[in-house]
């Protein structure tokens, strides 16, 4: 990676996080909520991209069409990232594979 791709990575970042900035206050909480679940539980195999953009896009038809964020995802904000991650291989599932293969050594 060089250092365009780093500036590239930036720019687009920040692109990213003013639309984040330009959605109801309601939408930003909950994307905040998602973002940070993600985050933590790190998906690794993503074919599409990173989830993050496409939940934006999500979120900005949402506003458009009027609904409220909960009426577009459900009062439980995990068991929509979990379902959105469900297919998708993730550190944690590395971490108890690794746990798994080697009993005893997680002290060590």
């Amino acid at each position: 990676m060089g250092v365009r791709d780093i500036i590239e990575g930036k720019k687009q970042w920040r692109a990213h996080t003013a639309r984040v900035k330009a959605l109801p206050p309601d939408y930003q909480i909950v994307y905040k909520e998602i973002q940070r679940y993600i985050f933590k539980v790190g998906p690794i195999d993503l074919l599409d991209g990173h989830p993050l953009s496409g939940i934006l896009d999500f979120f900005e038809e949402g506003v458009a069409a009027g609904k409220g964020v909960l009426g577009l995802i459900g009062d439980d904000v995990a068991a929509f990232c979990d379902d959105l991650l469900k297919d998708s291989r993730t550190y944690a599932d590395i971490y108890q594979e690794s746990i798994s293969e080697n009993p005893g050594t997680a002290g060590k």
